[in-house]
């Protein structure tokens, strides 16, 4: 089939590159515009556009700012059979879906109807779900809501964080989409519709929701340092300067009857030991504002009087 590609991060890369080494023929790449980067602030293309440019030249790459009728008159020349996309971030409205005599296709890197939304892998995590996994689903008026015409399930061990396990399901996704579009040409295909009643629903983050709040248990506090890894990051203060916190173990059945947010030593073997609200938390590595990331042993060597000092804003 022909397929339009869309999407922007890099998570949806892999997801291109498989498309490109299957059977359909990748008529054209919708993707956001370019956006300013680095410190520089020069406009730099996304990362799927990036790795459109290298694999399929002289095929169309599209930026529109929206998808109305000039980005409509731009598709509907490709000729494209059926629309799929992974993380291209904007909705596609009725007009453009009439354009694909197959509809579209969406790939989400969760078990849906759960995780519905656009933070569905830190939302697994923060919920510290026992599994996760990608669904391939039709595009549908409503969001995410779409049929399911492929998933796989990836079981969670508690240690993932968002980074890691955007790779996993990028990899995943790409596998799954293939057999999507085989099994949608072939005829074979059997979407199931989901279950509204099962729908849970994420939201968008933003900077400050990584501030950590020390009266929270050890156990979510850990899964928030995981979830917001890279974005949006957590953090706490340290005498008033900010600390990123990057890596973490719980210790939920231990207690030292502290405030929280208070740093109670240095274990050489698990990290600097923090009391939180219910149990221990320790922190492994850590970074100060505008310094460089270190492990726990080399960020304590650096501050005086660490030892008995609270975090916390």
């Amino acid at each position: 089939m022909k397929v339009l590609f869309a999407g922007s991060p890099a998570i949806a890369a892999p997801s291109l590159r498989a498309l490109v080494a299957s059977r359909h023929e990748v008529v054209g790449v919708l993707t956001n515009p370019p956006s300013a980067k680095g410190r520089s602030g020069s406009p730099e293309p996304t990362a799927v556009g990036t790795l459109a440019a290298e694999l399929l030249p002289g095929v169309p790459v599209l930026t529109p700012e929206r998808l109305g009728s000039e980005a409509r008159a731009l598709v509907a020349p490709l000729g494209a059979d059926i629309l799929v996309a992974f993380a291209y971030g904007r909705i596609f409205g009725p007009s453009f879906l009439a354009l694909f005599p197959e509809g579209g296709l969406n790939v989400h890197p969760s078990l849906l109807p759960r995780w519905r939304g656009a933070t569905p892998i830190p939302a697994a995590i923060l919920a510290r779900d026992a599994e996760t996994g990608v669904s391939v689903q039709r595009i549908a008026a409503e969001l995410d809501a779409g049929d399911i015409v492929a998933s796989a399930r990836i079981p969670l061990d508690g240690t993932e964080t968002t980074a890691g396990l955007s790779e996993r399901c990028a990899e995943l996704g790409a596998e799954l989409l293939v057999k999507a579009l085989d099994a949608i040409e072939d005829g074979s295909a059997v979407p199931r519709p989901q279950d509204p009643a099962l729908a849970t629903f994420c939201r968008e983050f933003g900077k400050d929701d990584g501030l950590v709040d020390w009266s929270l248990g050890a156990l979510e506090l850990d899964a928030r340092i995981r979830a917001f890894q890279p974005w949006p990051g957590a953090f706490t203060f340290l005498r008033g300067e900010r600390l990123a916190l990057l890596e973490s173990r719980p210790f939920p059945a231990e207690d030292s009857g502290r405030e929280p947010g208070t740093v109670l030593a240095m274990d050489s073997g698990r990290g600097l030991m923090v009391q939180t609200g219910k149990g221990l938390l320790s922190l492994r590595r850590l970074q100060l504002r505008a310094r460089k990331a270190l492990p726990f042993r080399e960020f304590a060597n650096g501050v005086r009087d660490l030892i008995g000092s609270r975090l916390g804003a």
